[in-house]
């Protein structure tokens, strides 16, 4: 289209003008040669001219407010009276008596509580807005039932005085979108409430509660207006007396991170089955994250208490450090090394290693107890070693006491896990279930008459049944053997008592661990793991740090023996 040539006949243009200029010296015969076909409007719409456009006083108002569809009413002076409703909000709400006060006759604006801001646009003289409020309508038609967004504007009499002697009011029925938006936020609220159930089933529903320390955890979600995350703890048993704790933190939100949650948690509990150090537990870990999801990355201490080292030895990938409180109120922090998060790669995580000793207190966390916004994350992890320095009791109360001490509400804005382990002080009859003795196993084949010896005594010492401790001799004498004919030096008998169990354990220097198979008739050995599996409550092995291996065998005190030791020597039996 040639617009040089149109914009001739556009109004109010150059070129139109100088063409009308030039064509009144023409004939219309003449015009109308060569001339371009005139744009439509021109056809019997000739332009006014500009002084017969009405002026805004020219119309009447009280027809074009009558006619719109949103709600509008006038009321002046201090007692809000009505002076004028238009049509749709009679529609709404019935016809409204002029003169009468809006508190008498006016019941909607009595429940959208306008009242009182009526009174302060008659004041001050601004206007106000309050958005998508609900009437819920009393009678049987509902009539004028739904959700409104009404503006209240300062009203003036003609004349122009400057002072505000009414208010008109402005409302735009809205109950479309406010359902709309409560749908919405009611899908949210079951997406939330899903994702919080998957959550808490996915975490430990008990914990379990080790020999030799006492455990509490707790997990609170963010709330309402934040997303669930991955966060999560666990308390793993792993024989001999040794427990495997971990805590993580799964960088995402939602069902998604509750599902990353779980399978990391799981594949925990299956290498924990290994009885690996922590590091290599968290190696795996690292490249099944990746496998998992490589979108998402998630942080995690593993650690492992043994008793009779009396430390958590613990591997970091990515989290914050673990905190010790002792008997008399230090708080230490655990060290380095921290590795990066899992899912990241390409990194070789090592085990580093924090005191345990009797009356100690060990706190695991996420960063939701103690990252705040606009603060550095060392000032939350300060606030919280200053809480621990004072928090005395059960593990249950402490966790509780970190959390209010740290500002955790139901208002969260982040989801948080707390796990809490004491290392209790015993005394008295207490302390008399908890028993250690230990054998170097010295002199080759002569070793073994000396293991069971040892045995016998130290069994017969601690007022065992006669069926226990020959059970337990004999199962002295099994891994004793094994370990002379199969293992190298140094070798070491270690016998454990508790409150609940009997520990037997030999380690050695050969890493070569054992394995039950079965022995053929005609076999002369293969039968000693075979016995021990049968005779115990449950056994196992493991390599040591030394990069030898410990084998062991538990069996659950019947509830005799546990009386026996409780009553301690020369105590008579109650009846």
């Amino acid at each position: 289209m040639n617009f040089t040539r149109w914009s001739a006949r556009l109004p109010r243009t150059q070129r139109r003008a100088a063409a009308r200029g030039a064509d009144q010296g023409l004939s219309p015969a003449k015009r109308s040669e060569g001339a371009v076909p005139a744009a439509r409007g021109e056809y019997g719409r000739p332009e006014p001219p500009l002084d017969d456009i009405p002026a805004l006083e020219d119309f009447s108002v009280a027809e074009i407010l009558g006619r719109l569809p949103a709600l509008v009413a006038l009321v002046h002076g201090p007692d809000h009276r009505v002076a004028y409703v238009n049509d749709a909000y009679a529609a709404a709400f019935g016809p409204r008596q002029a003169g009468a006060a809006a508190a008498d006759v006016c019941p909607e604006l009595v429940e959208l509580g306008l009242l009182p801001l009526m009174e302060q646009v008659l004041r001050s003289g601004k206007p106000r807005t309050v958005k998508s409020r609900r009437i819920q309508s009393g009678t049987t038609d509902r009539r004028g039932e739904g959700s409104y967004t009404v503006t209240c504007l300062p009203a003036e009499r003609a004349g122009g005085s400057g002072e505000t002697a009414g208010v008109l009011i402005f409302a735009a029925d809205v109950t479309d979108h406010a359902d709309a938006a409560e749908r919405l936020r009611a899908s949210e609220r079951r997406h939330r409430e899903t994702a919080v159930t998957l959550q808490r089933s996915l975490l430990p529903q008990e914990l379990e509660q080790p020999d030799d320390l006492r455990f509490a955890a707790t997990y609170l979600p963010g709330g309402t207006d934040a997303a669930v995350g991955g966060d999560w703890y666990d308390v793993i048993t792993l024989g001999a007396g040794r427990t495997a704790l971990v805590i993580g933190d799964v960088m995402g939100r939602g069902v998604r991170a509750a599902a990353v949650m779980g399978q990391l948690r799981t594949a925990v509990r299956a290498y924990a089955r290994l009885d690996l150090p922590p590091h290599e537990v968290l190696q795996l870990l690292d490249g099944l994250a990746a496998e998992i999801d490589a979108s998402q990355i998630a942080t995690c201490v593993y650690a492992v208490h043994d008793p009779n080292e009396g430390r958590l030895v613990y591997a970091s990938a990515g989290h914050l450090p673990i905190l010790v409180r002792d008997e008399d109120g230090t708080v230490r922090t655990a060290a380095e090394p921290t590795g990066p998060p899992l899912g990241t790669g390409g990194w070789l995580h090592t085990s580093g290693s924090i005191d345990l000793p009797p009356g100690s207190t060990a706190v695991l966390y996420t960063d939701g107890l103690v990252e705040r916004r606009g603060e550095d994350i060392d000032e939350g992890v300060a606030a919280l070693q200053r809480a621990l320095a004072g928090a005395t009791g059960s593990p249950q109360v402490v966790c509780d006491r970190l959390i209010r001490a740290l500002g955790v509400t139901a208002e969260h804005d982040d989801d948080v896990a707390v796990l809490v382990l004491q290392h209790p002080t015993r005394h008295g009859a207490d302390a008399e279930l908890f028993h250690n003795a230990a054998l170097d196993l010295l002199g080759g084949i002569e070793a073994a008459p000396r293991a069971r010896a040892f045995a016998t005594g130290v069994l017969a010492s601690w007022r065992f049944s006669p069926e226990l401790h020959d059970l337990g001799v004999l199962a002295v004498s099994e891994l004793v053997a094994n370990s002379l004919q199969h293992g190298t030096p140094p070798m070491r008998l270690r016998l454990r008592r508790t409150d609940r169990r009997l520990i037997v354990e030999v380690t050695d220097g050969d890493d070569h661990l054992p394995r039950r198979r079965r022995a053929e008739t005609e076999d002369e050995a293969g039968r000693g793991i075979s016995i021990i599996a049968t005779i115990a409550s449950s056994w196992g092995c493991r390599r040591t740090p030394g990069g030898g291996k410990a084998v062991w065998c538990e069996f659950a005190l019947p509830q005799r023996d546990k009386a026996v030791a409780t009553r301690g020597p020369g105590r008579p039996a109650a009846r």
